[in-house]
This record gives C-alpha cells, sequence and structure tokens, in this order.
C-alpha cells in the first residue's frame, strides 16, 4: 500500500458559503465559523496536516458545493 504524501489544504473564502459539508467529512480539519459578515465560512484547523489524514481531507474538497477547497502536495 502506497503511503500518503504530505500536503496542504486551501480554500477560496470568496467562494465559501458555509454548508459545511467539509466539517461534516473531516471535523478533525475544518469547522464553520458563524462569526462572519453574509455567510459562514470554513476555517481550516491546520494548513498543513498529518499525511494520514489525507483521504479525509480530499473527501472533503469532493463534497464542498461550491468546491472551496483545494488539497495540494508538498514537497519533501
Amino acid at each position: 500500500m502506497k503511503e500518503p504524501r504530505r500536503f496542504c489544504i486551501k480554500a477560496d473564502m470568496q467562494l465559501c458559503q458555509g454548508h459545511g459539508e467539509c466539517a461534516e467529512e473531516a471535523p478533525e480539519l475544518f469547522e464553520v465559523d458563524y462569526a462572519t459578515d453574509i455567510y459562514p465560512k470554513v476555517k481550516i484547523l491546520t494548513a498543513q496536516p498529518e499525511a494520514a489524514l489525507r483521504e479525509k481531507a480530499e473527501a472533503a474538497a469532493r463534497y464542498c458545493p461550491n468546491r472551496v477547497l483545494t488539497v495540494l502536495d508538498l514537497e519533501d
């Protein structure tokens, strides 16, 4: 089995409307911040999580209705 690669998470806060799918998929990585101007917004709890959480981060990005999350590889 291939070992997960190190990664980081980016969010386009202009597009985020705080649906919370990311927090449902990966509560150890995301929460919804309700103290924002118009819409709630995603809050990334750690921008460079441990590699073992990559699958959860990718699921959160996949299920985001506005596609605001990006999972990027980090160089070793």
